[in-house]
């Protein structure tokens, strides 16, 4: 740790060098976060180690303590060297770093203009979608966000944590059931999946098997002191980081390992790609009828809608572009981080906190957030592109194994691919 932490001061102190400063809202997160991970006198990591096997405590006493080392020392030198840096710094990166950054989370050379439109289509589409799929909710319902709060309450739910786990464990097996030999072929290694309470977090994810599957794939939910969990959030999200989202995706390339380099296999995944992947499983679900509840369809145009307006607010406040005129709010003036807040909290029913997180997110990871929607539809717009190329030889379960197999594409490659499986 303190060789990685010293590499990490180095190529911020070559950032400075090279006038590209860090934002100071994003230290100013990273130094709270520090204090967390050193806590009151180290007691963060070596909590990690008390219930180490004697042999080794020695050992693991003093790995401790240098964690805990290397972290005080580089808060000490973030706050005291680098903050004063960068504290007429803005936290907005402008149009030239945020498309090299794009690159790097999409492996396309982005438009932004375009990307920055195509956002906005899709947010007036998917609106307009919401609002009548809320009227089979709660006809009364003002916006499509009251109708989920009222499903939220009154809706279909399951209690407790452990129960949540062995809910969704169900519903990952279930859908393996119903999708295995008929929309994809899946080898027993990837039929196993397991549902997991996570440790911390606010958000649920994934982690990928051993090169083994010796340890499976595994979808992670954080309970954050919860004990009652609505089912119509729960399913297009378990479609996305579970089965046929991220489980299929990641499984299979390590089950197809051998046939890739290392790279490809670790370092070489691209962001877009697979969350793209992710978020098509998700509206290919919907597309097989599986989500023919009012809710949980409401629930996924609902997500749908969240990555769209990734793409706005990704995209407006890096490049401080102006709101259109048909916007339903802010028409005119140019994305600020404030306003951006006030965007998303009124369209997506998310807590004040979480979209504060949001806004935070985006900022420290220019260009992330925008691979979401823009990787779907480079899928979408390969299948269809495979499609009227095979015309009615077209069989939808082979062409997603062959896509299933393709090593991790960058989007300017990963279309073109796709259209000739």
């Amino acid at each position: 740790m303190p060789a990685a932490l010293r590499g990490y001061r180095t190529a911020l102190a070559e950032g400075l060098s090279r006038g590209l400063p860090g934002q100071p809202a994003q230290l100013e997160e990273l130094l709270t976060q520090l204090q967390t991970w050193i806590g009151q006198n180290g007691s963060w990591f070596q909590a990690h180690v008390e219930e180490g096997p004697p042999i080794l405590r020695a050992h693991l006493d003093q790995a401790a303590q240098v964690a805990t080392t290397a972290l005080l020392e580089l808060r000490d030198w973030l706050r005291d060297s680098y903050a004063p840096a960068i504290v007429n710094a803005s936290d907005v990166i402008g149009r030239d770093r945020y498309v090299h950054m794009a690159r790097f989370f999409t492996g396309a050379n982005i438009d932004v203009d375009e990307a920055y439109a195509y956002g906005w289509s899709e947010f007036h589409r998917l609106l307009d979608e919401m609002r009548e799929q809320s009227q089979q909710i709660l006809p009364e319902a003002e916006t499509p966000w009251d109708a989920l709060g009222w499903a939220d309450e009154h809706g279909e739910a399951v209690f407790g944590a452990e129960q949540t786990r062995r809910w969704l464990q169900q519903l990952m097996d279930t859908t393996i059931e119903e999708l295995d030999g008929i929309h994809f072929e899946l080898p027993e290694q990837i039929r196993r999946v397991e549902s997991e309470i996570a440790p911390g977090g606010t958000a649920p994810y994934y982690t990928p098997p051993s090169a083994d599957f010796e340890r499976p794939g595994r979808t992670w939910l954080p309970v954050m002191g919860r004990t009652r969990f609505p089912v119509h959030s729960l399913v297009s999200t378990w479609y996305h980081e579970g089965v046929p989202g991220h489980h299929l995706q990641m499984a299979q390339l390590v089950y197809t390992a051998a046939h890739h380099s290392r790279y490809q296999t670790t370092l070489g995944k691209i962001s877009a790609n697979s969350e793209g992947w992710a978020l098509y499983a998700e509206r290919l679900m919907d597309e097989l009828g599986f989500l023919s509840d009012p809710a949980r369809r409401l629930s996924y145009l609902n997500a749908q809608m969240l990555r769209s307006m990734r793409v706005i607010i990704d995209i407006g406040i890096h490049l401080e572009l102006p709101i259109p005129s048909d916007s339903p709010i802010h028409p005119g003036k140019r994305w600020t981080p404030s306003l951006a807040q006030s965007f998303l909290a009124s369209h997506s029913g998310l807590s004040q906190g979480f979209v504060k997180n949001e806004i935070r997110r985006y900022q420290g990871m220019p260009g992330q957030a925008i691979g979401y929607k823009l990787g779907e539809r480079s899928w979408l717009a390969g299948r269809e592109a495979a499609k009227q190329r095979h015309g009615s030889q077209f069989e939808l379960r082979r062409w997603h194994m062959a896509a299933l197999a393709q090593p991790p594409l960058g989007l300017d490659d990963l279309t073109a691919e796709l259209s000739q499986l």
